[in-house]
């Protein structure tokens, strides 16, 4: 039995945070059903990478959507509205990404909503909250990025602000999403009732960057201030970073910067023993380590580092991920696709229960594929007034 047997999901989200986190439930067991417009359906079904498409959806949308039904409905319609909100008296969860009054105007707001099922989780999106100067400016990923102050951390000093090359904002606000959707559902086994959760891509990407933001809130907000050399922490001193061996490149993380020098054979580092020093002369340090690391093999470096316990590796591409031994004993993909279309790979969920995998695969849902299962299940043409 998976964790969330037995609950249902409503996901009239679109494109990567709503879908991401219902998907999560939904690998955890929860039964998890796409809502979309009959004219095209989840956005996200064009958003391609690369020309990758299958049975015309992007290969995106099969991965994200994986273990989902869709079932769809013209929420402007008052018919199909009527059978929706049947289909939410049976419902425990719903998540639903677009911008803030849209759902209220669609005749299913939050308040609505709770007459229809008053124990229904009802969780949000927004860009920059539901409320607010800017509830109405478009929340896009990049654009997160690039408002919260992340890009500043990324790429040496000197460089343009550096984005992350993937969707940071989004896959954090469906982490988040799911959290809260999880410990609401859990207050409500104990008080039958339940509740609104709402997460914005902004404040998600601010959780994001705890660590460094409190630094900033607490030292005179000083500006994070980047490495010259091999800049891997703004906040972190030398020898944190990558760097250029003789064949490849190897990753140092936090350690002594004398014993660095021990090992490395250069006696020069041997008088930046203070953190403190490490850090405003991380760029003189990174010099001096950048220009022995190119003497020596990654491999050769790798032995002779791992003999002393210092905290470095390899720097893989995704080959030589896939072709690891940790990557094979993790036995993280799987395998997804519908049925006479091309085989697809992506990763499993990542969490174990019991030390079991979850290696659910079911393949993510053609526009309309499972509304008339749906409809006739529960009986929702002749029972829109029925409660759950």
């Amino acid at each position: 039995m998976n964790a969330l047997d037995g609950i249902i999901v409503l996901d009239f989200s679109q494109f990567l945070a709503g879908p991401s986190a219902a998907l999560r439930l939904a690998d955890l067991g929860a039964r998890t059903i796409k809502v979309e417009r009959p004219q095209g359906g989840d956005n996200g079904r064009r958003l391609v990478f690369e020309n990758l498409i299958s049975d015309g959806d992007g290969v995106l949308f099969h991965t994200i959507n994986r273990n989902k039904e869709s079932f769809c409905a013209d929420l402007k319609n008052e018919k199909d509205l009527e059978i929706v909100k049947a289909l939410i008296k049976k419902a425990d969860v719903i998540i639903e990404n677009f911008r803030p009054g849209v759902m209220d105007k669609l005749g299913l707001g939050y308040d609505v909503v709770k007459k229809i099922n008053k124990e229904i989780v009802y969780a949000s999106v927004t860009g920059y909250g539901s409320k607010g100067p800017w509830v109405k400016r478009p929340g896009q990923d990049l654009m997160v990025q690039s408002i919260s102050g992340f890009v500043n951390l990324n790429g040496d000093d000197g460089d343009l602000p550096t984005p992350a090359a993937l969707a940071m904002a989004d896959a954090f606000a469906g982490i988040h999403l799911a959290e809260g959707i999880l410990a609401t559902l859990f207050r409500r086994f104990r008080t039958h009732e339940g509740g609104r959760v709402e997460i914005s891509l902004l404040e998600s990407i601010m959780d994001v960057q705890f660590e460094v933001f409190a630094t900033y809130l607490n030292d005179g907000h000083q500006p994070p201030k980047r490495a010259k050399i091999h800049n891997a922490h703004p906040y972190l001193g030398a020898p944190y970073g990558l760097y250029k061996t003789k064949d490849d490149c190897i990753a140092l993380s936090m350690g002594s910067v004398p014993l660095l020098g021990e090992l490395m054979e250069l006696p020069q580092l041997k008088i930046y023993d203070n953190p403190s020093v490490c850090f405003e002369k991380r760029d003189e340090i990174k010099a001096i380590i950048e220009d022995r690391m190119m003497q020596k093999t990654t491999a050769e470096w790798l032995e002779i580092l791992e003999k002393g316990n210092y905290w470095c590796s390899e720097v893989l591409d995704w080959k030589q991920l896939l072709e690891s031994p940790v990557f094979k004993h993790l036995d993280m993909l799987i395998h997804t696709g519908r049925p006479g279309h091309r085989d697809i790979v992506t990763t499993r969920c990542p969490i174990r229960i019991n030390g079991e995998k979850n290696m659910s695969s079911k393949w993510a849902p053609s526009l309309g594929e499972d509304t008339e299962k749906i409809t006739k299940e529960f009986n929702l043409l002749d029972n829109k007034e029925g409660a759950k």
